[in-house]
């Protein structure tokens, strides 16, 4: 009987998408759901980016170059200059979604059996990631307490074996939404000073910032051989299908390793690196609207979760997720019950169940994800959903 790979049996689900067949079930019953499960947003991708895929004029179809179209790269250059990012163009990898990035970060700079820290809860996908290029994640645990602030120092230390060759950071984080400070990114420098360490920064939110400002890795001084940006243009232009990002260093080294495998799938999607070229140039109050618009979403969704009884939801810094404690026995048992067997006024909501975003086994039991990609009516009409499914479902704990 033929079998398939140890890496293919060990490759997790993914925890925002599992749930899918039991929310295509409901609808085929008549009941709508809110999507609050995956962070594909609803504002709409901007027009003078669609039109500049639409008007593109060639008579053939050609790969780009492995690195991306020189000229987007060049536009990047600019882009970045903008938030504080000194980089040419040179140093830039245009790649297959910010997925790719991070696959070939992780393929270029560790090797089968090394780790990677990562504070937890995270982008659960990061597992799969790790699975696909051998690599073993070392999870060390936020608090939703502490609204998930960075682990102190000491975590991290204790976590650190000579096998040891990465930390990843997402920020402003996913699922969380916490906004790691200055201050947070400087500790995390020292750390990677001392037991010279690559830091994988993940930067897809970067311009949804709420309270304070955002520190990117690269803005790090002393540690530049050290860092890779992993960007992408899915959640900032609104353009998940797009699938375009980028693998940023000022490594030489690592930059000439990672474009071997850039040239190994060929190159990046050609109408996609038209779309990233044209959001270069779109205003540069753009993003105001879109900003102004999430944080209404975020106060909105916070405020009602917290006035749920037995619910607590910590206010996330930035990004659109929102991190919920529930009076719950399993999120993955509530989650799929919200599916299968709940409805109020014909409607129900789809969340994501925590536990897919921890490591460590048993984490996030009572804990769900929030993407607030919704507007605040649909939003409001989740959480009455949310508030009633709380008083019927029959796992519930403690006092509502």
């Amino acid at each position: 009987m033929l079998k398939v790979s140890n890496r293919g049996l060990q490759m997790p689900a993914s925890p925002i998408r599992k749930l899918v067949p039991y929310a295509e079930a409901a609808k085929r019953k008549g009941v709508k759901v809110f999507h609050l499960n995956i962070g594909q947003p609803d504002i709409e991708t901007p027009k003078q980016c669609l039109d500049a895929v639409r008007h593109s004029d060639f008579k053939v179809l050609e790969y780009s170059h492995s690195a991306g179209n020189e000229s987007y790269r060049r536009k990047l250059v600019q882009y970045y200059k903008k938030v504080g990012i000194d980089v040419t163009h040179e140093q830039i990898i245009i790649t297959t979604g910010g997925s790719e990035a991070i696959i070939f970060g992780f393929m270029a700079c560790m090797d089968a059996g090394d780790e990677v820290i990562i504070p937890e809860p995270f982008y659960a996908n990061y597992n799969g990631f790790a699975v696909e290029a051998g690599v073993i994640v070392k999870p060390i645990t936020s608090s939703i307490e502490t609204g998930f602030a960075l682990p102190p120092i000491e975590d991290f230390e204790k976590a650190i074996t000579p096998k040891t060759k990465a930390i990843v950071v997402c920020n402003p984080n996913n699922p969380t939404g916490y906004l790691y400070s200055a201050v947070e990114m400087e500790v995390l420098k020292q750390i990677i000073l001392k037991h010279n360490l690559y830091l994988f920064a993940d930067e897809a939110y970067r311009e949804f910032c709420y309270e304070g400002t955002h520190t990117s890795a690269m803005h790090l001084t002393g540690v530049e051989d050290n860092v890779i940006l992993m960007d992408t243009i899915s959640k900032r232009y609104s353009a998940c299908g797009g699938r375009i990002g980028a693998f940023v260093t000022k490594n030489k080294a690592l930059l000439d390793a990672t474009m071997k495998f850039a040239q190994a799938r060929l190159s990046p999607p050609s109408f996609a690196q038209i779309l990233g070229e044209a959001a270069v140039d779109l205003p540069d109050d753009y993003f105001d609207t879109t900003k102004a618009e999430y944080k209404l979403r975020r106060d909105t969704i916070v405020k009602r979760l917290n006035n749920i009884p037995g619910v607590f939801c910590p206010n996330p810094g930035g990004a659109f997720y929102a991190m919920a404690k529930l009076p719950i026995d399993d999120s993955d048992k509530f989650c799929q019950w919200l599916l299968e067997s709940f409805s109020y006024n014909g409607q129900t909501v789809m969340l994501a169940p925590a536990t897919g975003f921890y490591s460590t086994p048993g984490l996030g039991k009572k804990e769900v994800r929030l993407a607030y990609v919704i507007n605040c009516n649909a939003i409001n009409a989740a959480m009455d959903c949310l508030e009633k499914a709380l008083e019927e479902y029959p796992g519930k704990v403690g006092s509502l």
